[in-house]
């Protein structure tokens, strides 16, 4: 079931995102991991925020603002079971999402957007932090 994330799901979303990123971001350096971590809680209340929960608990959430998916994670246990597939169509469905800045290196990432529907417009050299990690910028 898909539902709006709450304040007192926060701690949740951090397992979720950490669980996520430890087991497809492998090209990411533990201090940038850790720099991460620390930021992404901040990002929170800058997006409508939508959670998947399986058995009353939140094992994959997304965040979208402005047509932009800015964050899509599920819980390792969770992944491939079609869970980010649903959240991103949803987004599409009732959030107008259009477009998603993917990680080049997160090669998983970059098929699932392009399985659904998206393609590479452009790149970034840097991340929106300005470190090294090359950003597409996908489409529908």
């Amino acid at each position: 079931m898909i539902r709006e994330i709450k304040e007192a799901d926060y701690p949740q979303l951090m397992k979720i995102w950490e669980s996520a990123v430890l087991n497809t971001h492998d090209f990411l350096k533990e201090e940038d991991f850790n720099y991460y971590k620390e930021q992404i809680p901040g990002y929170f209340e800058h997006v409508t925020l939508l959670g998947f929960e399986v058995d009353n608990a939140v094992v994959g959430f997304m965040g979208v603002a402005e047509g932009n998916l800015e964050m899509l994670f599920i819980h390792n246990d969770y992944r491939g079971k079609g869970i980010g597939k649903q959240l991103t169509q949803y987004g599409i469905d009732h959030l107008e999402v259009t477009k998603v800045d993917v990680n080049e290196q997160n090669l998983q990432a970059v098929d699932f957007y392009k399985h659904i529907g998206f393609r590479v417009l452009g790149r970034s050299e840097l991340d929106g932090q300005g470190k090294e990690y090359p950003i597409l910028h996908m489409g529908l």
